[in-house]
């Protein structure tokens, strides 16, 4: 456990310090074993309303070495006004102060460190919002493709169909039936490529959107198509308001 020594005018104020900072060992003392405390310190901290400094250059050259914990350097941390410890503490080889502007200066540094990573955090966002939101997009059309897609193949199947029975089952071996499915889906497939392709978009381009929603309107008309036009087309004609308003 951290052990800390608190020097003040009364013990009220050192078990206050205790209640407010659990975990840690707090030793109190008063206020005249105070330069004591500091002796035993590694690092002093500094509060009073006192006018004049408590630690001047004398004070520290009279305080004794430090552990190397700090690489043998009190530390000083004086948050008073008017201050505590002498500006010339730090003349002395073997301490350092850090008053309350240097505090701020700190404070100031973290405060700009946290802002610029929250700027890059709300970069990061807002690329991966408008991958989702591309990403989403091209989902639009999935349902007209997978409908185009099973209208297509059913046509297939049914021609298919026809046709082995025209030949006959017994002659074609299992191999050369395989071949003709095979045939039949690679020629469906080649000429489905160029209607899929245009019902595909990522939803970055307004033009884009408006081609694929007239494309969406082409398809379902020509082919009789049983989709949610209605949801779809008001889902997409929303994205395209927005990015134009946006623009």
């Amino acid at each position: 456990m951290a052990s800390t020594s608190t020097a003040s005018a009364t013990a009220v104020a050192g078990a206050c310090a205790a209640a407010e900072m659990k975990g840690i060992e707090i030793v109190y003392r008063p206020l005249t074993e105070m330069y004591e405390a500091a002796a035993d310190a590694d690092v002093v901290f500094t509060s009073t309303s006192s006018e004049s400094p408590l630690f001047t250059k004398e004070r520290a050259e009279a305080l004794p070495p430090v552990s190397g914990a700090l690489g043998g350097v009190r530390l000083f941390v004086d948050i008073s006004v008017p201050r505590n410890v002498s500006a010339c503490v730090s003349d002395v080889g073997h301490a350092r102060v850090y008053n309350v502007d240097d505090l701020k200066e700190v404070v100031e540094a973290n405060k700009e460190d946290r802002l610029r990573k929250a700027m890059e955090a709300q970069t990061i966002i807002s690329e991966e919002l408008k991958r989702f939101e591309a990403w989403r997009d091209s989902m639009e059309t999935v349902p007209t493709i997978k409908k185009l897609r099973s209208y297509a193949d059913r046509i297939r199947a049914s021609e298919l169909d026809k046709c082995l029975q025209k030949i006959g089952e017994d002659a074609l071996t299992k191999k050369m039936r395989k071949s003709i499915e095979q045939l039949s889906t690679g020629i469906v497939n080649r000429l489905l490529h160029g209607p899929l392709q245009h019902l595909r978009c990522d939803g970055t381009d307004s033009r884009t959107l408006d081609e694929t929603l007239e494309n969406m309107h082409a398809l379902n008309r020509m082919f009789g198509l049983d989709t949610e036009k209605a949801v779809m087309e008001q889902k997409i004609k929303t994205k395209v308001e927005k990015q134009q308003t946006q623009n």
